[in-house]
């Protein structure tokens, strides 16, 4: 016996560390969106959390480990948040 605890794995549809929940990330992007439109934050804070955002949705992206089903979900909100991004610099 090595003392070693078995291997959890999370249940079916559960969200696990390597792979964070798509909901939570893609109420974050949606809530900067809302915020520049609002003018309730400053546009280089608003750069910043974009910047964390697609670094690691490209990160999640680049997983080889990430079921397809689950990929096209974040390159989706990928494409999103570079395009808040781009709305963001101009």
């Amino acid at each position: 016996m090595t003392g070693d605890a078995p291997e959890k794995r999370p249940e079916s549809g559960a969200p696990d560390a390597e792979h964070p929940d798509l909901e939570h990330l893609d109420a974050a992007v949606t809530h900067v969106g809302e915020m520049v439109q609002s003018g309730h934050i400053a546009i280089s804070a608003a750069r910043g959390i974009l910047y964390s955002l697609i670094e690691t949705l490209g990160t999640l992206v680049g997983d080889p480990d990430l079921p397809e089903h689950a990929r096209a979900g974040y390159e989706g909100l990928l494409e999103t948040a570079r395009e808040l991004r781009a709305k963001v610099e101009h």
